[in-house]
């Protein structure tokens, strides 16, 4: 069965980690996708051709989601391209990690603009769409670290947990329209992030998961096809951790 016959899809930080399986998770089952990039065009055309060599359709659009006009730019290629809109998924994230007394300023306002500010932005502009037509998922990637807190991560765990606060609100506003916004926590999970990390701290997270391993960009793709499908219609306002029970409220 393919879930998303004939629907477009907006994924924001598609060209590379977690962001690029979203994206070919998404087109495997049917959804057109805008593939958004910042800096990665070639990563970015690598997704696409993954994509259409599948069957599928996609086009790369490139946009700076801190400028609330080229986030909005970016949002309304889903239209132009593909004559409509009905997924957004809000991947695009940085991380500039120290510890606060030694946080620059200039780092906390990189790292909130780009993941809370550019997710702001697109829900923004997708909503327009959304409440026109009556129906649209937003799903929103948020972390377990926006849960837990991270040692050195001030400023990506309180941008994380301003996603899960903003995922709710907007769920509450706007449910009554037919729109649905939850939000998917991965944990520890072997891409993009992760990937530069020692032995010592990667041993460390392990130690700290029931299910003994990391998870994969795909776990985290699957997990937002079903937020994004019929299966997940009477969802709203919430969080599904991605973490091998890393996390457990």
């Amino acid at each position: 069965m393919v879930r998303l016959r004939d629907q477009v899809a907006v994924v924001t930080g598609a060209s590379r980690g977690i962001g690029s399986r979203i994206a070919v998770a998404l087109a495997r089952e049917g959804a057109a996708v805008i593939a958004h990039y910042s800096r990665g065009a070639e990563a970015a055309e690598a997704v696409v051709r993954e994509i259409t060599q599948g069957g599928g359709r996609a086009k790369a659009v490139q946009g700076d989601l801190s400028n609330p006009d080229e986030a909005a730019t970016m949002v309304a290629a889903a239209g132009t391209a593909f004559g409509r809109l009905d997924i957004l998924v809000n991947n695009a994230g940085i991380a500039r990690d120290g510890l606060i007394l030694r946080m620059r300023d200039e780092d906390w306002q990189a790292v909130v603009a780009t993941n809370l500010n550019g997710t702001f932005y697109c829900i923004r502009a997708a909503l327009r769409e959304f409440i026109r037509q009556r129906k649209g998922r937003i799903i929103n990637i948020a972390s377990t670290a926006g849960q837990a807190g991270n040692v050195g991560q001030a400023n990506y765990v309180a941008a994380k947990a301003g996603i899960i606060g903003l995922t709710r609100a907007v769920a509450r506003e706007v449910g009554s329209r037919g729109i649905t916004v939850n939000a998917v926590a991965p944990g520890f999970i072997a891409a993009g992030m992760t990937e530069g990390l020692s032995a010592e701290v990667t041993a460390h997270y392990l130690e700290q998961i029931p299910l003994g391993r990391p998870g994969t960009a795909d776990d985290v793709a699957a997990a937002v096809v079903f937020l994004a499908s019929d299966e997940a219609r009477y969802m709203t306002g919430q969080v599904l951790n991605v973490d091998g029970g890393m996390v457990m409220h």
